[in-house]
């Protein structure tokens, strides 16, 4: 299996002074805060990655977001921003306090690893560079992994393209007030953005009109995505769980491959730039910073003794397509690349989780799309890695993993189905199930059903499929799993209501889905 490291040539490399610059509370290569032009949190703020004794904060100074250089109107020198988390909102009990630098090699971005606090407790937190302060976000710790935990609450999103409709969906997310967010992947879309494909009532400069190929690019569109004040307001709400998919890179590509006949080694050095944007925008640990076109992005949660979430990448790993049916069925093929697969079959072997979970960005079932005789197959999804599907599933069964679940992105619909033993026999074992969130906004208004439906309707272990726009939300005890499909009529204006579409119930020790609404 190829990682495409050989063919790197390097572009975005990061400087050591970048990488001592990113630690919390390193502020010495910091000067005095300038004065901004305007605001420098017009990006807000947000949390992540919780553990049980911190997370990261996250914030980005940016007085201009929609500055077309990427840069966000900040000069090129290095800010100090000062941090404080406390356990009030309106902090009269800070328990913990620094400053970071916030590095123009970074986009002016600030990334706090906090530690030292209590598992499982709300925090509140805030930013402030010269005399302009953030606004007040909240997050929350990951339960002690000793804890007897009696259940949590869970919201997974997906697919948010920017210019297709309003992220409403995210204002009604806010108030279920999730114990995290999962985000499964295309946070951006690198398309051009013009009269199109913009459904927004606003109006860009041409610099949007381009596909993102290039770091200031890839910086430019995440600012314009996150102006959004819906998105702002989840993320100020609870920590996000955050995997990339394609469109953060490149529709469809696979490892170091582009599907637009770009040269691996132009492409490689796109996807090192796409990669720094992600890192520079999204909160994640300092472990996760990129290496030029590499970046470690898949990690372990655990929530008590209840779940253990694995989050995967099959993106920057996976060969590449296959050319026919005999390399389809190769089985050397992965979409998670050895070393991941190592990590993920080790990690469910020592797991004792009453949940074990996987969050990660395309369908696992088998979906076969010839509602004939015939068989047919999307090689984008894990129906194009037949065998490392396979040994996920020989891992279930070999280390006796308890109530798998698979959390999944990326096809624009909402749909949940049975994992099967064998997908060509209804009446095999059903080991897992698969809930799979529609976007948040790609594919505009969307309808309750379309073409699609009778191809996945059609595999009797498909139990649901929706093609609005929406999220799950998820609530999780120690004897089930209940989700809920959250639908909006329409995202293509502001102001829209959200209903449950359905909701199914999974019972701890009997794998399937069983429909409750």
């Amino acid at each position: 299996m190829n990682d495409g490291r050989q063919h790197f040539i390097p572009a975005a490399a990061f400087s050591s002074s970048v990488k001592r610059g990113l630690l919390p509370e390193d502020a010495s290569l910091a000067a005095e805060a300038p004065r901004f032009a305007d605001h420098p949190f017009k990006l807000a703020v947000a949390s992540g990655d919780p553990h049980p004794d911190g997370f990261v904060l996250w914030t980005r100074l940016a007085p201009d977001p929609l500055a077309e250089d990427g840069l966000g109107g900040m000069p090129s020198r290095n800010v100090p921003v000062r941090w404080e988390v406390a356990e009030d909102e309106h902090f009269h009990r800070i328990v913990k306090r620094g400053t970071a630098a916030a590095l123009p090699e970074l986009a002016h971005s600030v990334h706090v690893e906090v530690h030292g606090l209590k598992p499982g407790r709300y925090y509140w937190y805030r930013f402030k560079a010269g005399p302009e302060i953030s606004r007040t976000g909240r997050t929350k710790t990951a339960p002690s992994p000793f804890e007897n935990l009696k259940g949590m609450s869970f919201s997974l999103a997906s697919c948010q393209a920017w210019y297709h409709g309003y992220f409403t969906a995210y204002r009604h997310m806010a108030k279920d007030h999730p114990d995290v967010v999962f985000f499964l992947g295309d946070y951006i879309y690198e398309y051009p953005i013009n009269a199109k494909n913009l459904y927004r009532d606003v109006e860009l400069s041409s610099a949007h009109n381009a596909k993102t190929v290039t770091l200031s690019q890839y910086r430019l569109r995440y600012s314009l995505f996150k102006t959004d004040p819906d998105l702002q307001m989840i993320h100020a709400l609870a920590p996000w769980i955050v995997t990339p998919d394609d469109h953060e890179v490149e529709n469809n590509y696979a490892g170091p491959h582009s599907q637009y006949n770009t040269s691996p080694e132009a492409f490689l050095r796109q996807r090192a730039s796409a990669y720094q944007a992600f890192y520079e925008n999204i909160p994640i640990r300092a472990a996760s910073i990129p290496n030029g076109p590499d970046m470690l992005l898949y990690r372990r949660f655990c929530y008590g003794n209840l779940a253990e979430f694995n989050v995967l990448d099959t993106r920057q790993h996976r060969d590449n397509y296959p050319a026919n049916e005999e390399e389809r069925l190769d089985p050397k093929r992965s979409i998670l690349g050895s070393a991941q697969e190592r990590w993920l079959f080790d990690g469910l072997s020592k797991s004792d989780a009453i949940w074990n979970l996987l969050a990660q960005q395309v369908v696992v079932a088998q979906i076969d799309r010839d509602t004939g005789p015939g068989v047919e197959y999307s090689t984008d999804q894990w129906d194009g890695f037949p065998a490392c599907r396979d040994r996920l599933f020989s891992a279930y069964k070999a280390y006796g993993i308890k109530n798998p679940v698979v959390l999944t992105g990326d096809i624009h619909r909402h749909a949940a189905a049975d994992l099967k033993a064998d997908f060509n026999d209804i009446q095999s074992e059903t080991i897992g199930t698969e809930l799979i969130t529609t976007s948040i906004a790609s594919d505009a208004d969307g309808s309750e059903t379309d073409s699609l439906a009778p191809i996945w309707l059609g595999n009797p272990h498909v139990k649901l499929y929706n093609a609005q726009r929406g999220y799950v939300r998820c609530t999780m005890t120690r004897s089930h799993i209940q989700a809920d499909f959250q639908v909006l009529p329409y995202i293509t204006r502001p102001g829209a209501s959200a209903s449950t579409y359905a909701s199914f119930v999974i019972e701890a020790g009997r794998p399937g889905l069983e429909r409750v609404l």
